[in-house]
């Protein structure tokens, strides 16, 4: 057999060896996140921990600043843990990278507009993934004790970073119905597991952290 060929054959033989390794870690990695955080997350608001916040994490808006279909079931969701008494106070978090898209105002409006106190609504401007959102909760708003409020898929990551954190975060699920793309954001959350386990092994810092402003206190 030429060397060529065989050359090549080992080079193929190396790459599908190093994907069955990707493969298995990032499937341990899931596994292991899911196990860890299985205890802390809940389906039922009867059986949920009563905690003073409510962390929603940002999902996508429509440029008219209505909340996206998941994002509206995660605020929904929040909401009805209010109204439970489950929670006192929201934590709105996500991304407001430009002056034109902003995901914490459009959620706030969508709670005004629901007759919740303004008092009760804290805004963060910069959780523009879950680690930022769950990082400055604790670092600048001094929330050490919450409930996250978003899909199943997505919770897991979400509660792992947090308790590796040594916070006391619970998780609740936010799905009101089958979602487009669900299949697809499950994949992404295989590399969204690396990268959190990552950034928590290096101890990462968000994007930027600002100026106190405690969730018991007076909102930004």
């Amino acid at each position: 057999m030429p060397i060529k060929k065989l050359l090549a054959l080992r080079v193929l033989r190396y790459l599908v060896l190093f994907g069955l390794l990707i493969l298995l870690l990032t499937s341990f990695l899931a596994y292991h996140i899911n196990d860890e955080t299985e205890a802390y997350i809940y389906d039922s608001v009867d059986a949920l921990p009563e905690t003073y916040t409510g962390l929603v994490l940002g999902a996508s808006v429509r440029r008219n600043g209505e909340l996206s279909t998941m994002l509206r079931d995660r605020v929904e969701s929040a909401l009805l843990l209010y109204k439970r008494g489950k929670i006192k106070r929201f934590l709105v978090s996500g991304d407001n990278r430009t002056t034109n898209y902003n995901e914490p105002v459009a959620m706030k409006n969508y709670l005004l507009d629901r007759g919740v106190p303004e008092e009760d609504i804290f805004m963060d401007f910069a959780g523009f993934d879950t680690y930022d959102s769950v990082y400055r909760a604790s670092y600048i708003f001094e929330v050490d004790n919450a409930i996250v409020v978003s899909q199943r898929f997505h919770l897991p990551r979400a509660v792992y970073i947090a308790r590796r954190m040594g916070l006391n975060f619970y998780g609740y699920n936010g799905d009101r119905r089958e979602y487009e793309l669900e299949s697809r954001n499950r994949f992404r959350e295989v590399a969204a597991n690396v990268k959190a386990w990552l950034e928590l092994l290096i101890n990462k810092e968000p994007h930027f952290k600002g100026d106190k402003i405690p969730i018991t206190g007076k909102n930004n």
